[in-house]
């Protein structure tokens, strides 16, 4: 009697399921490949421009002045690190993106800022683009726009730079003598204006009203 054949059974599954794999791994490279192609040559040029909005911005930075002194070492004259605090009222908005209503924030930064709301109002309503909202601004007042940002999940549109503001310790004493600064901190009057170039370049900090070393 002859040896019967046994009838051997090739599992295919295993090559079906590898088959299957590489053909999705195929459509979502070609997926890939399209979007790549898409974003590139369709949005490039787009997208690259509103990166470098984002990575680019052009300022003045106020220079830090150096200090006036009187003859016995107080100081008449010096400056402290302020803020300058700007918005675009089309881009502040809460963190689900949703915009912020223009009569919120005016009520917001009048308070903050002691601003007087109609006017803060009037200025958002009309502005296009972003504007200066409240120059000089000590740390008290930018810790509460913080804490107002922070409870209200307000997440863009506002901006703090850093600024400097000028003090004179003891009011009209030898103002005359001493002088001031204008809004973009260069000398105006007195010592302030005289000797604006030495105390702008903040190259001697310690000037003397009698002598400077």
């Amino acid at each position: 009697m002859g040896r019967k054949k046994k009838n051997i059974k090739i599992d295919n599954s295993g090559l079906k399921k590898l088959r299957v794999c590489m053909a999705t791994g195929f459509v979502l490279l070609m997926l890939l490949v399209i979007r790549i192609g898409y974003l590139q040559f369709i949005e490039g040029a787009e997208l690259k421009e509103a990166a470098t909005k984002k990575q680019l911005s052009s300022k003045t930075i106020a220079a830090n002045r150096g200090t006036i002194y009187d003859s016995t070492g107080k100081a008449l004259a010096i400056s402290a690190e302020v803020d300058t605090v700007s918005i675009n009222p089309s881009q502040v908005e809460y963190s689900n993106g949703e915009q912020v209503n223009k009569e919120v924030l005016a009520h917001a930064f009048s308070d903050i800022f002691e601003l007087d709301y109609e006017e803060t109002l009037e200025k958002i309503n009309t502005a296009k683009k972003s504007f200066v909202i409240a120059s000089k601004v000590e740390n008290d007042k930018i810790t509460a726009l913080e804490d107002w940002m922070e409870n209200n999940k307000v997440k863009s549109g506002i901006s703090v730079t850093d600024d400097i503001k000028r003090y004179y310790p003891y009011n009209n004493l030898a103002s005359n003598l001493i002088g001031f600064t204008g809004a973009e901190n260069t000398g105006r009057m007195g010592l302030e204006y005289s000797l604006d170039d030495i105390l702008s370049r903040n190259t001697w900090k310690n000037f003397n009203c009698n002598r400077f070393y």
